[in-house]
């Protein structure tokens, strides 16, 4: 999967190295629930995972990695978490190494994943999140179309305490190809 300057590809195996790399920044941590890995063992053991979420018959998780298409550079990752397909919806993430921050690639990268669901997938709503004090996603999602439905209170587990979390939702016919 492409966009203007980035490709898509579903995590594989050899991803193992830059995806541990991504995980042990503090930055990249700061908003994440994951936390940093203790060892490259534990983000084995994620990536194996994430593995495995592509080669079941009924797919509710895709997990790319991006990298820039002039020069294969690992940038960071992005994922489609699937609902019930009754309900034809789906939530996104992303998370970037932050050297590759504020050159516009989340948007490209959210922008790309938003098609890939309502033209390849043929859902009818994305759902995404963050946490209130994540200014810059927020900035992201809103260009992107998403609309804030709500805050949940105190739903992130951070290091830093708990935190608020921001609700977006986008629907098909909201969406600007």
């Amino acid at each position: 999967m492409f966009s203007e300057r980035l490709t898509y590809q579903l995590l594989k195996a050899s991803d193992l190295n830059e995806l541990h790399e991504l995980n042990l920044i503090p930055e990249v941590d700061q908003f994440n629930t994951m936390g940093i890995p203790d060892s490259i063992q534990v983000t084995k053991d994620l990536l194996d995972a994430k593995i495995k979420d592509h080669q079941q018959e009924d797919i509710s998780k895709l997990t790319y990695s991006i990298r820039l298409t002039d020069s294969s550079e690992f940038i960071g990752i992005a994922g489609i978490l699937f609902g019930q397909p009754k309900y034809k919806k789906a939530e996104l993430w992303m998370k970037f190494n932050p050297k590759f921050w504020n050159q516009g690639y989340a948007t490209e990268t959210i922008t790309r994943l938003l098609k890939s669901c309502f033209i390849e997938h043929q859902l009818h709503r994305v759902e995404a999140g963050c946490a209130v004090e994540n200014h810059a996603s927020k900035k992201v999602l809103e260009k992107c179309g998403f609309i804030v439905e709500g805050i949940q209170r105190k739903n992130l587990p951070l290091k830093t305490g708990w935190s608020d979390n921001y609700e977006f939702g986008i629907l098909e016919e909201e969406w600007s190809k």
